[in-house]
């Protein structure tokens, strides 16, 4: 049929599975014949990758499937649809009778030699390699050779990288299942001996394997001791999952082992405190602070070694501001008196200040955070703790930053940066000083320190805890720069899947902007909701999620359309009684720009305004005199050059790339109230181009809104932009490197400036030069007379 049909608009779409064809059947003969014949395209479908996963499991059982769930499920179906269907809803159950009988049907048909051989090596979770399976079956060399190809033949098991495993987990996993209780015991009793017999000259004797192994073949110490050790070696590599999974299992064998501390060369409590890390640091906040509980709960005050006490404590605190929780300031001060008292440790004593410093900086108490941060680098300099030292200056850099103080501040994270040694206080500059430089405007800075830290999070395994906090740093500028197709990615990546509560909080903050950036109203809302509780909680204790439910209210309401309530949330800001940091800034310019829409809709804004001038003129004057405020007072209080002023400092990376369509809007306003409805008309052009690049559906509502109530049209043409305006310096700048032959991208490098901000520029001045290509814009920088009457109208 495939040679006959050589006419026609006829598809065939033919399927098969790979697993089924054999060298040298009908179906492997069909496909090379045709494929050498050149009748057929083959394409490959993949395995399911893990969104694909969640959202077909989803589809199944009809709601959302947990992070475990959705872990177990990929390593069990490995991505394949039909064996997700089948377990869906059982992800750490066992097999369904109907999929064990399946799987099953093709091991039964082997020989008793690749039987057993298949037997063998489903007792491994791991690929074996083929002295490894020599020296565990018990067979002759041609016989297991023969065995095992027929195993593979038959598609049980494979060849990768001259090692066997099975083609798939849950086909070992029915296998091994299959085996009596007697003979899965001593299968793996014989893995754990031939392990231990091969590999006791490696660097960790193969522990997870061995802790794998001795505990299916029920020997509680040697899988005690195996685990231990395997935690141990995790923990060095920064696999913390991994580590914390064999944690668990030591804890679990503990009272199994009479002399347990012995085996596991740990006693109990040492082992709490460091599963308790390791869990945090795999991102289960959760059970890191049930293990924290279970510790403390067993703790001695009267024998229990001061150290330990207080870094229990200091851990428990840890735990509960990862998960958002009341608390930790109590367990800190708790802490530093056991130090005081019983530890001679000034590098500890300089640790636990620095932990309650940060803690008060968090919580708006500045002064507070210094003063311990002082006393935290004197007892770090006497113990010549750099780390401390680096930590100390972080914290007093922030603190000062948010008190006004905003050069001092700068210098300290500055002292931060050269002091630290370690990764603790390095990823600790890194995530507050990208946050500061955000919150003070510097975006393209606070996303290179972001964007570094990420980097280094990612070489440090710490992807679920600093890691998560570096991705919201990142993200946030890159919003506020316009950039939001580069957020939506990261966004998409799911950085704080399976992390701490308290980042995951954090990023939704983000999410729900976006969606209220887009338009989404609904899901905004809905996400709104779903946090709320949480950002009200921990709101008591961080400060700064405090304001980020403001911020996430205020992006609703605007989203919703429901202009006057988004002004009343920051209003009702402004009568809260607690410190003012510096995220109150960026409020109050969208309050400003919020007053500005709400006049142009007939609302008295005069109270509000002056409410929100009042709030800024109250800063300290190192926070005032800025472009922000140049642009508050344009917003505010609009005329024609206090709107020009602030458009001009608005096209710099310094401020949200938002109001660059604000002012413009409100320069149109000013405009139409003149009578210059044509400079009206082509200002709004500008800032539809704006919107429309930026994706801001709210935005883009407000221009064609104005637009229609004006009765302008919203773009300018050609025509009416035809020596219109002059070009602004930064236009001027573009145009010279459009005729020098740059792209977008390669301008914007050239300029320090995004490609989205270029192509804003580009497109402002095509339109002021009226013309419709760069090649035409070119030829005007080169030659101004082109264009002029006389001149062909076409350009080669």
């Amino acid at each position: 049929m495939l040679r006959a049909l050589g006419r026609g608009r006829i598809l065939l779409l033919i399927t098969c599975r790979t697993d089924d064809v054999r060298r040298g059947d009908a179906v492997s003969r069909f496909i090379g014949e045709s494929t050498r014949a050149r009748l057929l395209e083959r394409l490959t479908l993949r395995r399911l990758d893990e969104v694909a996963v969640r959202e077909l499991a989803e589809q199944i059982t009809g709601r959302p499937l947990s992070e475990a769930a959705l872990g177990r499920m990929q390593e069990r179906a490995e991505g394949v649809p039909f064996f997700i269907e089948e377990i869906a809803g059982c992800s750490n159950g066992p097999l369904p009778d109907g999929l064990r009988d399946l799987l099953l049907a093709r091991f039964d048909r082997l020989g008793d030699d690749a039987r057993h051989v298949v037997q063998v090596v489903s007792g491994a979770e791991r690929p074996l390699s083929h002295p490894l399976i020599t020296r565990l079956v018990d067979l002759p060399e041609q016989r297991l050779d023969e065995a095992i190809r027929e195993a593979t033949r038959s598609g049980i098991l494979v060849v990768v990288d001259d090692d066997y495993r099975f083609r798939h987990a849950l086909l070992r996993e029915a296998v091994h299942d299959d085996l009596l209780p007697g003979e899965r015991a001593r299968l793996h009793r014989s893995y754990a001996e031939t392990l231990e017999a091969h590999g006791a000259g490696s660097e960790n004797g193969d522990a997870a394997a061995l802790a794998y192994h001795w505990q299916l073949a029920q020997d509680d110490r040697k899988a005690l001791v195996a685990a231990a050790d395997a935690m141990r070696h995790a923990k060095a590599q920064y696999a913390f999952a991994s580590a914390a999974r064999f944690g668990e299992l030591v804890l679990e064998l503990w009272p199994l082992v009479p002399d347990a501390a012995v085996a596991a060369r740990v006693e109990r409590l040492d082992l709490l405190l460091v599963l308790g890390s390791v869990l945090r640091n795999a991102g289960d906040g959760e059970r890191a602070l049930a293990v924290a509980n279970v510790a403390l709960a067993e703790v001695d005050p009267a024998t229990v070694d001061p150290r330990l006490h207080a870094r229990l404590l200091r851990n428990k605190a840890l735990y509960l501001v990862n998960l958002g929780r009341l608390g930790a300031i109590p367990l800190l001060q708790q802490a530093l008196a056991i130090a005081e008292e019983h530890i001679d440790d000034e590098a500890f004593h300089a640790e636990l200040l620095n932990q309650l410093a940060s803690r008060r900086m968090i919580a708006g108490d500045r002064e507070e955070a210094i003063r311990l941060a002082d006393e935290a680098e004197r007892g770090a300099a006497g113990a010549g703790s750099a780390d401390q030292l680096s930590i100390a200056a972080n914290v007093r850099g922030g603190s000062l930053a948010h008190l006004g103080e905003v050069e001092a501040g700068v210098r300290e994270y500055e002292r931060a940066r050269e002091l630290a040694t370690g990764s603790n206080a390095e990823m600790r500059y890194r995530v507050n000083y990208s946050d500061l430089l955000t919150l003070l405007g510097r975006y393209r800075e606070a996303v290179e320190v972001a964007e570094e830290g990420l980097r280094r999070a990612r070489e440090l395994r710490v992807e679920r805890t600093s890691g998560s906090i570096m991705a919201q740093n990142m993200v946030v500028p890159l919003l506020e720069l316009g950039e939001i197709e580069r957020v939506e990615e990261m966004l998409s990546r799911d950085f704080v899947q399976g992390t701490l509560r308290v980042f995951r909080m954090y990023m939704s903050m983000t999410r729900v902007r976006v969606l209220a950036w887009r338009g989404r109203s609904a899901e905004a809302a809905e996400m709104l909701r779903d946090w709320l509780p949480a950002f009200e909680e921990t709101g008591v204790s961080e400060r700064q999620i405090w304001y980020d439910r403001v911020m996430m209210t205020v992006a609703v309401a605007e989203s919703e359309g429901d202009l006057r309530g988004a002004l009343a949330t920051i209003l009702e800001m402004l009568h809260d009684d607690r410190p003012a940091l510096l995220h109150q800034r960026r409020l109050l310019l969208e309050g400003a720009a919020i007053v500005a829409e709400l006049r142009a809709e007939g609302v008295d804004v005069e109270e509000a305004s002056a409410a929100i001038r009042g709030a800024w003129l109250s800063q300290p004057p190192q926070l005032q005199d800025d472009a922000w405020s140049t642009i508050l007072d344009a917003l505010l209080y609009p005329r024609h050059d206090a709107v020009d002023a602030a458009m001009s400092r608005a096209d710099g990376d310094d401020v949200p790339v938002t109001l660059r369509v604000v002012l413009r809007l409100e320069r149109a306003r000013l405009l139409v109230r003149d009578g210059d409805r044509s400079t009206a008309s082509m200002e709004l052009a500008i800032a539809a181009d704006i919107a429309e690049a930026l994706g801001h559906a709210q935005l883009q509502t407000a221009v064609t809104r104005f637009a229609a109530v004006a009765g302008l049209a919203p773009r300018a043409t050609a025509e009416s932009a035809q020596g219109g305006e002059a070009l602004t310096a930064r236009e001027q700048q573009v145009l010279e490197l459009i005729a020098e032959g740059l792209s977008n991208r390669q301008i914007g490098e050239r300029l320090f400036i995004s490609v989205k901000t270029v192509s804003v520029h580009v497109s402002a001045v095509l339109r002021k030069l009226g013309v419709s290509t760069r090649t035409e814009a070119a030829l005007l920088q080169r030659n101004p007379t082109f264009g002029a009457p006389g001149q062909p109208a076409v350009v080669a």
